[in-house]
Order: structure tokens, then C-alpha cells, then sequence
């Protein structure tokens, strides 16, 4: 243990502390701007970039953010010397950044922003030369914007030493460097994922996603379409937070009420079409398991994750799940099955889902997802925040607004649809199902608690009937690159493997609300989750009614011709994005 002061007062933390631990020990706020923290995530951001936290010791200025502390230290964090430095460093980083706050994706939400006026900065004294560089809006999910760029460097550590995609690098030198691309080639041009982590943590504007209220909206107006809503589980433990509600506030009715309050002429849930997905996986998990199938099965929901299987490890592409997502499944009956209840004509539904996720924006143009009469099977994709935004254009007062349920049909679900929206529930979910065909009984004790929480790579030997399953959990790329390794190399051995590209599952998705570094509010999402499946009246996929009247009228067994047809797809080995 380190006993130093800070401000007079004494604290007492373990050797390796910061100064800015230490300082929160004592509840002593030192402002931060590039520093992240979130080492249950595997992500620490504390290169000391923006020289925000600086304080005083002796006679000279340390960063906070990384100078660890040492016995007998004493620090001030509230001299003028401290305080004018600060500002400096702020106006300067001000003086390079674009003046356009009231038209800004992140206005109200950025935490340059923010510190701009928690630290009274009423003028920029620094005038001169600024960046210029061309905005990306190449792809069809992330817009890079590198003139709002601060080189906090959140985004580079995310997706190369968590992520380890590799997309993000510093470019130039200078005055003129930036986070680019190599060769600041065009996002659809690298090999990004589009899991979105690196817009997740960006502090300001520098990386938002690609916006598709408008085209909702004129969706909405053309009285010739029949608009169809569907919402990810995610969502509703996320959406509060955008109103000032509790992290983990679980708003599925309010949520709907809104959406028809939006005109959507229809509001189903994303969990129907999981609880389809759970049990065609399992079936597929089965049918391996009994005819010498290529084993470990990959679960396949997660559109990111697909991609970065695609472009490094492009010799694995037998072993993933042919599963679509389940939203992909949904937009798939809804231009069929649900079609042909209505009597509308495919061509007159539009099919909108509301993601966790930014990655589901470009999955929904993948030419494998789009039906032979040339229309995709999801039209638009907008995120929990972008919901949010087209709550407010509505005026809604949503902490208030009175809950109701969602449309029948395709809006039934139990709580292992529902599980799907964190780490280690579509594994669990299939495995309910599973456990079912093999044994032809209801698997009681539905929950695998090692399974559940935010450790980056979990396992487990689950009994089902005659058969030791050898199941993993992975979530964040990197991760599942380790995972995957070993797997090639003949390392480890598995039956079942879940891979979602976001630390934590979907409830970290890149278009949920911003979290700003507090794990807090992930680890809430995701007990809210447990709660929402918990309190399901059914908690397995194959005893939800609309799921067993959908395959008695339409589909015919799980995984049958009609069933595989529909809701199954393939993959390829994809090192670019070019045919985006």
C-alpha cells in the first residue's frame, strides 16, 4: 500500500494506482478526456493524449491519467498553475476542432463539449491553421469525420488491441496527424467490421453512424406502404437512459406505446424471431451432433462477428451456424408469412428494425440477404439513439407515457428470445431447445450462471441426454481471435460456441446510449436482461404458441426445405467490402 496526499488529505491505495485512482478514493474529481477505463471490458485508455488531468506536483505538472503514485507523494489538483494549464489545453484542442456544435451528431452528448463548460471556457484565444480532411461516409453503417478527431486515441486502442481488427491507425505527422485508415482508404474499402466499439467510445463527433431517420420518416408518409417496427432486446433495457432514466430500466411497453405513437403501423419484437433462431440453431446443433457434422458449431447472430470471420479466418467458413440474424429472420417471415396474412404484396412492406447495433445497418444490404424479386428482407436499421432522436422529434414524454403490448402474430416471445440481447444467452437459449430434441423433456434448471457474466471468454461441459457438451462463450473480437486459434491449432476442443463482437453482448452494442466509461451501466443492461427472461411466464423458445403456429402453417419442420429457405444464408471469404 501507497500513502500519499492529495489536497491535504491523506489516502491510502494499493501500489500501481494512478494518481487519478487515488483521487477518486477521496472523491477529489480531476477531469478527463482521453482516459477510459474498462478493464472488465480488457479496454484501458491512459496514454495521457490530451493532457486534461494534470496536476501538480512540486513544482511541476503530471498527467494524472497514468503517473502512478509513490510513497509520500504530494499532489494538488486545485492551484491556479493546475487550473490555467487546464484550460490551455482545452482551448487548444478547441482551437482545432470545428465550431458546428448545434448541428453536431454528438451535440448534447459530447464530452468535449461538456468539459468546455464544466471548465468556463468562454473564447478561444488561439487562432491559426486548422485540419481539413474529407469526411468517410463510404460505408453503410460508420461516418468518420477526422476533423472532429482530438487523437484521444480511444478508438485505436479499442479496435486493435481489443477488437484486434486493425482498422484504426495514427496517420501523418504533427500538426497533421490523424486516426485514419491505412492509407486513409475508405472504410468499406478496409477491414472493418463495422462492430461499431470504436463510435462507442469516441469522446466528440469524430465517428457517428450512418443516419437513416429520414428515410423511416418518408416510409412513414407514403400512404401506399405498410410500415412494420421491430425492436432488439437490447433496447429495452438501454432506451431509458436517453430520458434520464436508471441505467437498466426496463421500458419494453413505454417503448412500443412510442412506437405507435411514430404511425408504425405494426410493432413486433426481434425476440419472436430469436426464439426461431434458437431453435433452428439447435436443430442444426443436433443434426451435427447425430451425423458426424462439422463440430464446433458458431452461433451467427452477430452481423459484425460474421464479418470478421469472413476476412480472417476465411478456412473456418463450414463451421459457423448457416442461422440468419434473428432481425434478418424476422424481415424474412415478414415479407412472406406475415405477407400473405395481411394480403399485401411484399414490394408494399417496409421492414424497420430497431438495433443495438450499427453493424446491422450494412448487414441488411448484404446481397445474400436480399430475396430474388430484389428487395431486402430489412429495409432500414436505426439504432437505440437514433430511436431515441425520433421520440423526441415527436415531442413524447416518455418517462410518462402508458405501457401497452406488442402486435400478435409475430410479437410473442419467451425469455430465451429475450436472452439473446447479452453475452451467453443465444448459447444458453439454443441449448434449452437442444436439450429438448435430444432428450424429449423440458430442461428445468434454465440457466447456465457460468455463462453469464461480462468475462471476456467463458466454458462449460453441459449433460444433455447421452452427450458431454463442450461449450465457450466469446465476446469482443479479440476474444474470439483467441478463441478461434486455439480451436485451428487443435487446442481446444468444442461442440457449441457463442461469438458476439461487442464486449458484453448487444446491451454494448455501438448504437446503444453512451456509457462514458462507467461499467456500472453495462453490467445493468445486462441483469436487466436475466430479470426480463426471468419473469417470462415461458422461458423456452420451442413452447412459444406463435412460433409453434408459425412452422404448423408456413414452415414445416425446423430446419426443413421450407425453413432453410427462408431463414438460412451462406458465407464467403471477403477481404474487402467492395460489393458494398
Amino acid at each position: 500500500m501507497i500513502n500519499l496526499k492529495i489536497n491535504d488529505i491523506d489516502v491510502r491505495v494499493p501500489e500501481g494506482s494512478t494518481i487519478l485512482e487515488a483521487a477518486r478514493e477521496i472523491n477529489i474529481e480531476i477531469p478527463t478526456l482521453c482516459h477510459l477505463n474498462l478493464h472488465e471490458l480488457n479496454y484501458v485508455n491512459k496514454d495521457a493524449n490530451c493532457r486534461v488531468c494534470l496536476v501538480q506536483w512540486g513544482n511541476g505538472l503530471v498527467p494524472a491519467c497514468n503517473t502512478l503514485v509513490r510513497e509520500g507523494m504530494e499532489i494538488r489538483t486545485d492551484t491556479l498553475k493546475v487550473v490555467k494549464s487546464r484550460k490551455v489545453n482545452i482551448e487548444l484542442l478547441l482551437s482545432n476542432h470545428p465550431k458546428d456544435c448545434l448541428v453536431c451528431d454528438r451535440n448534447g452528448d459530447c464530452e468535449l463539449q461538456t468539459l468546455a463548460a464544466d471548465n468556463n471556457i468562454k473564447n478561444i484565444r488561439f487562432k491559426g491553421n486548422r485540419i481539413n480532411f474529407p469526411i468517410d461516409n463510404s460505408s453503410l453503417s460508420i461516418i468518420r469525420d477526422p476533423n472532429k478527431c482530438i487523437l484521444c486515441k480511444r478508438c485505436e486502442t479499442m479496435c486493435n488491441q481489443v477488437q484486434t481488427v486493425g482498422t484504426l491507425t495514427d496517420v501523418g505527422r504533427g500538426f497533421d496527424t490523424v486516426v485514419g485508415t491505412n492509407f486513409m482508404q475508405p472504410m468499406y474499402k478496409t477491414n472493418c467490421t463495422f462492430c461499431g466499439q470504436c463510435l462507442s467510445v469516441c469522446p466528440t463527433g469524430a465517428l457517428t453512424e450512418v443516419n437513416e431517420i429520414n428515410e423511416v420518416y418518408n416510409a412513414l408518409s407514403d400512404n401506399e406502404k405498410t410500415v412494420i417496427v421491430q425492436t432488439a432486446p437490447a433496447v429495452r433495457v438501454a432506451l431509458g437512459e436517453e430520458f434520464g432514466m436508471e441505467a437498466g430500466s426496463i421500458v419494453t411497453g413505454k417503448m412500443v406505446t412510442a412506437l405507435r405513437n411514430l404511425g408504425f403501423d405494426y410493432v413486433f419484437d426481434t425476440d419472436f424471431a430469436a426464439d426461431i433462431t434458437s431453435i433452428e440453431e439447435a436443430h442444426e446443433l443436433v443434426h451435427r451432433l447425430q451425423n458426424g457434422g462439422t463440430l464446433p458449431i458458431l452461433t451467427s447472430c452477430c452481423p459484425s462477428w460474421v464479418n470478421f470471420i469472413e476476412i480472417n479466418f476465411p478456412d473456418m467458413l463450414d463451421i459457423p451456424s448457416t442461422c440468419m440474424s434473428p432481425h434478418e429472420m424476422f424481415g424474412a417471415l415478414a415479407k412472406t408469412y406475415f405477407a400473405e396474412k395481411i394480403g399485401k404484396d411484399p414490394k408494399d412492406i417496409v421492414v424497420v428494425s430497431v438495433m443495438p447495433c450499427v453493424a446491422k445497418k450494412y448487414e441488411s444490404k448484404r446481397p445474400e440477404l436480399v430475396s430474388q424479386e430484389g428487395y431486402s428482407d430489412v429495409d432500414y436499421v436505426v439504432t437505440t439513439r437514433e430511436l431515441a432522436s425520433m421520440i423526441r422529434d415527436m415531442s413524447l414524454d416518455f418517462k410518462n407515457l402508458e405501457s401497452s403490448d406488442f402486435d400478435r402474430l409475430m410479437g410473442e416471445s419467451t425469455g430465451a428470445g429475450v436472452n439473446f440481447g447479452s453475452t451467453g444467452g443465444v448459447l444458453e437459449s439454443a441449448l434449452r431447445t437442444a436439450y429438448n430434441i435430444i432428450t424429449g423433456k423440458d430442461l428445468h434448471q434454465v440457466e447456465f450462471k457460468e455463462l453469464k457474466d461480462l468475462t471476456g471468454i467463458k466454458e462449460s461441459e453441459i449433460k444433455v441426454g447421452d452427450y458431454e457438451l463442450r461449450a465457450a462463450v466469446s465476446s469482443g473480437l479479440g476474444n474470439a481471435r483467441k478463441l478461434l486459434n486455439r480451436v485451428k491449432k487443435g487446442e481446444a476442443h468444442y461442440d457449441i460456441i457463442e461469438i458476439m463482437a461487442c464486449p458484453g453482448g448487444c446491451i454494448n452494442g455501438g448504437g446503444q446510449p453512451h456509457h462514458h466509461g462507467d461499467i456500472n451501466v453495462i453490467k445493468k443492461r445486462m441483469e436487466s436482461i436475466h430479470t426480463e427472461d426471468r419473469n417470462k411466464h415461458i422461458r423456452r423458445s420451442y413452447e412459444n404458441p406463435e412460433a409453434i403456429k408459425l412452422y404448423d402453417e408456413y414452415l414445416g419442420e425446423p430446419g426443413g426445405e421450407k425453413a432453410h429457405k427462408l431463414l438460412h444464408t451462406s458465407y464467403e471469404n471477403n477481404d474487402t467490402h467492395e460489393y458494398f
